[in-house]
């Protein structure tokens, strides 16, 4: 039997090195996309994911290794920050296929010559017009040129772009919705190899479904970046985890590299806790021998102790295995027990979004709130914190239930002011204190003392969490908490959470969250808000 030969990679990195300001992002990095690979890069806030798919793209130059692409393989790359210009989506679309854009140029001029008279009196040269006309016609379809425009109009439709927004300059869109249009213009290329860079921010669940679709019904390879737990599920069948600067795959799906990540870890730290107990054998042996030889000169006790010492320094070291990163140090308590009613909302209508929205929310629950992008789920979350007023019906709270609200965007934070500040007026502490709680939160010793208007959105919710955890409230309102953070971040919050004594209302479209803490969950949409039955 003939030996099967496997395609080459698509696109594949080898010993990839590079540097930011001294710091080594990546050292030494190996990753290979074989014709229909479908990866999920994931790895810590800062550990080169991004700079990772600029490398594959192109876009980005590696100090060191190199980068190896399948001739004529064509690549996309979807970043994670799409900046804005004076192009309509149309316009963006189109120029993101120029062959096809040429083609069809050059069929308008063609169109515009046979309709000038004077070209009917000369038989022959309409002739050739007519076969340079035939000819890109053919070529137009070819690149399916007539197709391509279409399907990414259809697939913009369906991740909720409005017609009215394709003829606006993408400058005038929102940071989402320029991300749709890139991904639309990504598709339209037909590439062999998908980057995809947080390809799931701002969609809600209907619309992150649709892109699970998208993602399955690709035809190449796709490499996405993510922290959506659930889209890894749906998508990927390998796990590329960036840790340290090096890439180490795991197969299957992102549960099944949670399980064996975790199973590994035990081993490796049974095989640590066996060799160490073997060393410290040989060790107790050597002292023996050694004191011996001090007592009786002999030279039998000396060569053992050799011998022994021999035997630790062929030992293959097992090194000690790193059991837990360092973690945002999230504990949630309430102050106040409250009563057994939280707050309800009594026929309350907040025009022109929620109309007649009765709700009640009682202690110790855990309530999801999910439904399409504008619904009014935000506007909820904030009728119940009591930070809007109804324009009908009542809202009531508890007279011992303490709120306090995590916004989308962490934008209630003071941007001028420095996280230690805010900490200290939280709570009466010693700025040393107050210090080494910013640095259980990940925070070091320069960003306590730098205003909060200079942070990423990452760091925004942890700082947001901290204050959450020390103003000891009995009713959490969070909308869209797991937003910015990475998965390790995540796992805490939903962690901190299970552990807290009072209630929950969270806004999410992160499905794995939600699985994970709500007990209930709640849709709201076309005004009404209503419980989904079997959550």
């Amino acid at each position: 039997m003939a030996a099967t030969v496997s395609a080459p990679a698509a696109l594949a990195l080898r010993g990839i090195v590079k540097s930011f300001g001294g710091r080594r992002v990546l050292d030494g990095a190996d990753l290979e996309l074989g014709a229909r690979a479908r990866i999920g890069l994931i790895g810590a806030n800062g550990s080169g994911k991004s700079t990772l798919l600029k490398m594959l793209s192109g876009a980005e130059v590696p100090d060191g290794g190199e980068v190896t692409l399948r001739k004529g393989a064509v690549v996309a790359h979807l970043p994670q920050l799409v900046a804005g210009d004076e192009r309509t989506v149309r316009d963006t679309i189109r120029a993101a296929r120029p062959d096809v854009a040429a083609v069809e140029g050059e069929l308008a001029q063609c169109e515009a010559r046979l309709g000038d008279p004077a070209l009917a009196a000369d038989l022959d040269r309409m002739g050739r017009v007519l076969e340079r006309h035939a000819e890109l016609v053919e070529r137009r379809l070819a690149l399916g040129g007539g197709r391509l425009e279409g399907d990414a109009i259809r697939h913009l439709r369906d991740l909720g772009l409005g017609e009215h927004a394709l003829d606006r300059p993408t400058a005038r869109l929102s940071g989402g919705q320029r991300k749709l249009v890139a991904l639309a213009a990504c598709l339209v290329r037909e590439p062999d190899v998908l980057l995809l860079d947080e390809p799931e921010s701002h969609l809600d669940v209907g619309r992150r479904r649709i892109l699970e679709e998208l993602v399955s019904g690709f035809g190449g390879a796709v490499l996405a970046v993510s922290h959506d737990r659930w889209l890894l599920d749906e998508t990927v069948t390998a796990i590329a985890e960036l840790e340290d600067g090096r890439i180490r795959m795991w197969p299957g799906t992102y549960s099944a590299y949670a399980v064996a990540r975790e199973l590994e870890l035990a081993r490796r730290r049974q095989q640590w806790v066996t060799q160490q107990g073997e060393i410290a054998r040989l060790e107790a042996a050597i002292r023996r021998f050694k004191d011996w030889a001090n007592r009786v000169p002999d030279q039998r006790h000396i060569k053992q102790a050799r011998n022994k010492q021999r035997q630790i320094d062929r030992m293959d070291k097992v090194d000690r295995p790193v059991l837990e990163r360092r973690r945002m140090g999230l504990e949630l308590r309430s102050g106040a027990r409250g009563g057994e009613r939280v707050v309800e909302l009594r026929g309350v209508d907040f025009d022109p979004v929620l109309i007649d929205v009765s709700l009640t929310i009682m202690r110790g629950e855990r309530v999801g709130v999910v439904g399409p992008n504008g619904a009014g789920k935000t506007v909820l979350a904030r009728l119940i914190a009591g930070e809007l007023e109804p324009s009908d019906g009542e809202r009531w709270a508890g007279p011992s239930i303490a709120f306090d609200h995590l916004t989308q965007t962490a934008a209630e934070l003071p941007v001028e002011t420095t996280p230690l500040d805010l900490v200290r007026a939280a709570r009466p502490l010693t700025e040393g204190e107050a210090v080494a709680l910013l640095i259980k939160f990940l925070f070091d010793y320069e960003q306590v003392r730098r205003p909060v208007g200079t942070m990423s959105g990452g760091e925004r919710t942890r700082l947001r969490c901290l204050l959450l955890m020390l103003s000891r409230a009995n009713c959490l309102i969070l909308d869209e908490p797991t937003n910015h953070l990475d998965i390790p971040a995540v796992e805490v919050l939903e962690g901190a959470l299970e552990a807290y004594d009072g209630t929950v209302v969270a806004v999410s479209h992160d499905r794995y969250f939600l699985e994970r803490i709500a007990d209930r969950v709640i849709e709201v949409r076309d005004g009404e808000v209503r419980q989904i039955d079997g959550a």
